[in-house]
């Protein structure tokens, strides 16, 4: 089970088709349009690499002006390649998902199409496709979409980890979906506490492709995830990853394209100073990346016997509201998990943004749903 594309909901598409290409370093590469909806793709890698699906409303019938009447811009679909949708399908229908939209099949002129849209147990979608022979991105878009550009640089080849928050209590039932229906299994384990707040996460792998889906619920009513839980009218998705090999160089080109990064404070770094010597950064990158305000830590899990590196940097919100956001990333040695030291540096970030807005208040309290839980 490989990520096919994701899918966004927004009140622009062309608009951020073209913020991905001028900022992001994407390049577009198809566009179509329905009776209901306007729908642009852009891409980062080969014909394997990123695929990011961009859809505004042209009805107020729409599904897309359906979803924006409820949820603000956002990740509205996580489309995952299956190898045998009939047996995907079987699962889905043991674990009791519930089907959005029904098995179909198109056949094209030099390929075949199955897909499906079902919703996990917080009401996201997702699709699930099976591809055999060249087909379409989407079954609406032209079969033959736009060149592939000759881009001397690509800054990201691969979408490392996609992150969704649930609501407090949901977390076990939503890993016992992605366990059931669709195959993923438990790796790491997080429980990140400030005096302010804290969220519990756990990170889902699938067993043969290696795509990771960390899942977080909130501790307490000042969460950052409750905030996002909050202003996004419910679960979804809260960032992604994406994929590089060279984060001080793309986080430089970022920055200059007019991307808005959260700050680390210096003692951020004061601290890891002293742990520098064991992570095998010469000076001139340590420069650079203190620089650039990169977050470094080890991976909790490794298959290697040096010293894996995680080299991560956090946008800030990209649309409107302070929802979703983008993660570079860069792994080294084979670096395989996820390291606490950069996932309390993020959840500290996102606490001096909450502060910014007002919305981080001074006691750990209950969330909506602890409290519910308790008066009953």
């Amino acid at each position: 089970m490989y990520i096919d594309r994701v899918h966004f909901y927004v009140e622009n598409a062309s608009k951020w088709r073209d913020w991905f290409v001028k900022v992001v370093g994407f390049q577009a590469i198809a566009s179509g349009q329905t009776l209901q909806a306007h729908t642009e793709v852009v891409s980062s890698g080969d014909n394997n690499g990123i695929k990011f699906v961009f859809s505004s409303p042209l009805t107020e019938s729409s599904p897309v002006a359906q979803y924006l009447r409820q949820h603000p811009p956002g990740v509205a679909d996580v489309a995952f390649l299956v190898r045998d949708i009939q047996a995907v399908m079987e699962r889905v229908k043991v674990g009791g998902a519930k089907v959005l939209q029904p098995l179909q099949r198109q056949q094209f002129a030099r390929g075949d199409l199955q897909w499906s849209k079902i919703n996990n147990n917080v009401s996201f979608s997702h699709t699930l496709i099976q591809r055999t022979g060249k087909t379409p991105l989407l079954p609406e878009l032209p079969s033959e979409q736009q060149p592939w550009l000759n881009r001397s640089e690509v800054l990201f080849n691969a979408i490392d980890h996609i992150v969704l928050n649930v609501e407090a209590g949901y977390l076990q039932p939503t890993v016992n979906w992605y366990e059931g229906v669709l195959g993923f299994q438990r790796k790491q384990t997080f429980a990140i506490e400030t005096q302010h707040s804290g969220l519990y996460s756990q990170v889902m792998v699938h067993p043969v492709s290696g795509v990771q889906f960390p899942i977080n619920e909130p501790i307490s009513v000042n969460s950052q995830v409750q905030e996002f839980l909050d202003i996004n009218r419910g679960a979804g998705i809260q960032h992604l990853a994406l994929k590089t090999t060279n984060i001080t160089r793309v986080t430089k080109q970022l920055r200059a394209a007019g991307m808005s990064f959260l700050s680390v404070p210096d003692s951020y770094y004061e601290q890891l100073a002293k742990e520098c010597s064991d992570r095998q950064l010469s000076v001139q990158e340590w420069q650079e990346i203190v620089q650039q305000r990169i977050l470094v830590d080890s991976c909790q899990e490794t298959t290697s016997s040096l010293s894996p590196l995680l080299l991560q940097i956090f946008t800030q919100p990209i649309f409107k509201e302070p929802t979703f956001f983008l993660e570079i990333i860069e792994r080294r040695d084979r670096a395989c998990g996820f390291g606490e030291g950069n996932f309390r540096a993020l959840f500290a970030a996102i606490e001096q943004e909450q502060s910014k807005r007002g919305s981080l208040g001074h006691s750990n309290g209950k969330t909506k749903k602890e409290k519910e839980l308790t008066e009953s």
